[in-house]
């Protein structure tokens, strides 16, 4: 079966977000609007620096996506923050950090609606549950 790059972004954040957080959801729901108000290094260093579970789980989440071979960048070539915040900073072409930048967006834009969609359904459960 062959599956577009968008199914594909749709398979990966829909496997991503399966334990998720309302900490996660809304920070999801902000990190487009950080990446393009500071760009994508700083989003992540800013992430990093956070140390919170929901932002070390976005972090590796998009970085996890990036180097992923479908998400076509390949000078990333591993999920660890240091590496890839090196070579974004040094390796590539701003052509390069253009389509990072994109892809960082395009699978923000599946994440953050199927963890907002996982979290109400796991709001309705414990509502149910009492």
């Amino acid at each position: 079966m062959c599956q577009s790059l968008d199914q594909k972004r749709a398979a990966y954040a829909w496997e991503r977000v399966q334990e998720v957080t309302s900490d996660y959801v809304n920070l999801a729901k902000a990190a487009p609007s950080l990446i393009m108000g500071n760009g994508l290094m700083q989003t992540l260093a800013f992430f990093k620096s956070k140390g919170g579970e929901h932002h070390t789980k976005l972090l590796g989440d998009i970085l996890g996506w990036l180097v992923k071979g479908e998400a076509a960048c390949p000078f990333l070539t591993s999920p660890e923050f240091e590496q890839a915040m090196k070579t974004l900073a040094s390796d590539v072409s701003s052509e390069q950090y253009l389509h990072a930048t994109q892809e960082a967006l395009a699978i923000l834009k599946w994440i953050r609606q199927f963890a907002a969609a996982k979290d109400r359904k796991n709001g309705e459960d414990r509502r149910g549950a009492r």
